[in-house]
């Protein structure tokens, strides 16, 4: 077997059928010789706007002739292909004690499935609710404005992730196989095949929630106990090992390994376990506002008249400044929504998200400025915490509990917007009008401008003044970061810090692999 890296072939509508002919004619040899074609990548050049690429990375079998193929030498990379598969290894013996999982976003779910499919039986705590009950509450929350404060979303089966764009591509290097296993664990609970090889995989929210949920069947046949509105209250610790973990009931479950996987959003966990000595750091991270356009002027940008036969388009802008902080589009939503993600009281935030349809009338990302020992004292990780309240505090008032937005001309000039311009925003939960910029100090407003004018070199039109400003993407990521060991495990014996929440991943997909990671570890104990 053989892959073919880089390999370009014109965007048509029929893309696998010009890929299977396009392989055959470089490598002239008859339809009959090409036996099997599997995409392993897939993304789309369109630098030229007239002249669009699919790019592949591509398995080839042939019957005959790949060792002559690969001494010629072709436009694209041809090597030999001997893929390693990921593999769960069994455990020999049974856990005595309890295996605990704390959290059932992408991380704790991942550790939990590593731990069930190895045959041991973890016992899986989530405070919120089943993501088909949790799906109720959000949407009620849109709508009627009522809050519950274990089931929102940041909060219930499925993590943060769920009520997004249910993106799943990762930067993280994968030379284990953990990446394309939990791509294969998604498309086995119900999400398209496509992820598998699309360069920006995303299955959507709606698609998403029934993911999430037949994995949950699963893991229950596999013999995990799962309890849903189970709050973690208390750790208990002694000699500097975890001895058990104390629920809102009083109930305490002995536990001789517990994986924690709390999200980001998780504060008052976090102070409890600062109170309890866990060592953790404050880490930088981002904030900004959600940036909408017409869904049809970044297609034609980004596809110009391809756009018809690719739908939706990404995009992704960065830059640094010369005052040394980054501003970056963030969790970019094609066709998406702008939503009410908080999950205090009296505090508000933002976040994006897109059914897999990708079919709204706007696309928004988050435009965000990198914020750290500027806006709080890094040796206190209740500082970065309280940072992250206070802005949403502003943005709450400012809307007063409604989402604050304004035009972005207005936002320049320092007045409230009073009406939309030549579109409407496509947002989930009520939204009012104001003045955004007592959100920020004006070196974050001023960084912010800055970069919108940096990105409106790359696409014309993006600062337009009638583009809707949205207040405030504040949870890019955990403002803190749980410190652990080379074999995961906290200051604290038996603690095992994972995925966003502790500061070790950045997206679903990245904290599924962080969570199979940890899986590995606690099982290769029972072995």
């Amino acid at each position: 077997m053989i892959i073919l890296k880089q390999f370009k072939v014109p965007v048509t509508k029929t893309p696998e059928e010009t890929l299977r002919e396009k392989i055959i004619k470089e490598f002239k040899i008859s339809k009959e010789d090409l036996e099997t074609v599997e995409i392993l990548r897939q993304s789309v050049d369109a630098r030229k706007k007239s002249n669009l690429f699919y790019v592949y990375n591509v398995s080839v079998q042939l019957k005959n002739n790949e060792d002559k193929i690969l001494k010629r030498k072709y436009k694209f990379s041809v090597e030999p292909y001997c893929p390693t598969p990921y593999s769960v290894s069994a455990a020999s013996q049974k856990n005595k004690g309890n295996i605990v999982v704390i959290g059932a976003g992408p991380a704790g779910l991942f550790a939990a499935y590593y731990l069930a499919l190895s045959g041991l039986k973890p016992i899986l705590l989530e405070r919120g609710k089943k993501v088909e009950e949790r799906e109720e509450d959000v949407l009620n929350f849109w709508k009627e404005g009522k809050l519950l404060l274990s089931s929102n979303v940041q909060f219930g089966e499925g993590g943060a992730g769920t009520f997004s764009d249910g993106k799943l591509n990762t930067l993280v290097k994968d030379k284990t196989g953990r990446n394309r296993f939990v791509l294969e664990t998604f498309v086995k609970f119900g999400a398209d095949a496509s992820i598998l090889y699309d360069f920006k995989p995303h299955i959507g929210t709606d698609v998403l929630i029934t993911v999430i949920r037949n994995l949950r069947n699963e893991l229950l046949s596999l013999g995990c106990e799962i309890r849903f509105e189970t709050k973690v209250e208390d750790f208990i610790i002694e000699d500097r090992t975890l001895k058990a973990v104390r629920l809102k009931n009083e109930e305490e479950i002995p536990c001789e390994a517990c994986v924690l996987a709390i999200g980001h959003s998780a504060r008052d966990t976090f102070a409890t376990l600062y109170q309890r000595q866990v060592d953790m750091k404050a880490k930088e991270f981002a904030i900004g506002l959600r940036v909408e356009h017409k869904r049809d002027f970044i297609d034609e940008h980004q596809y110009g008249p391809y756009k018809s036969i690719l739908g939706a388009a990404p995009y992704k802008v960065a830059t640094k400044l010369e005052n040394g902080r980054g501003v970056y589009s963030f969790c970019m939503c094609p066709g998406g929504y702008v939503v009410n993600s908080s999950s205090e009281e009296g505090l508000l935030a933002v976040n994006g998200m897109s059914y897999s349809a990708r079919d709204g009338k706007n696309s928004n990302s988050a435009i965000v400025v990198s914020v750290g020992k500027n806006e709080f004292d890094l040796n206190d990780p209740m500082a970065a915490i309280a940072y992250q309240r206070s802005l949403e505090k502003k943005a709450y008032e400012l809307g007063s509990g409604k989402i604050p937005q304004q035009l972005y001309g207005d936002f320049l000039c320092n007045r409230p917007s009073k009406s939309y311009g030549s579109f409407s925003s496509m947002h989930k939960g009520d939204a009012a009008f104001c003045d955004l910029t007592p959100l920020f100090s004006k070196d974050i407003k001023d960084s912010f401008i800055e970069g919108m004018n940096r990105f409106e070199q790359k696409i014309s039109g993006f600062s337009n003044e009638e583009i809707i400003l949205s207040g405030v993407e504040s949870r890019t990521s955990s403002p803190v970061r749980i410190t652990r060991d080379e074999n995961f495990i906290s200051n604290i014996k038996g603690l095992y810090p994972c995925g966003e929440g502790a500061g070790y991943a950045g997206g679903i997909t990245s904290a599924a692999m962080d969570g199979l990671k940890i899986g590995e570890e606690i099982a290769s104990h029972y072995e």
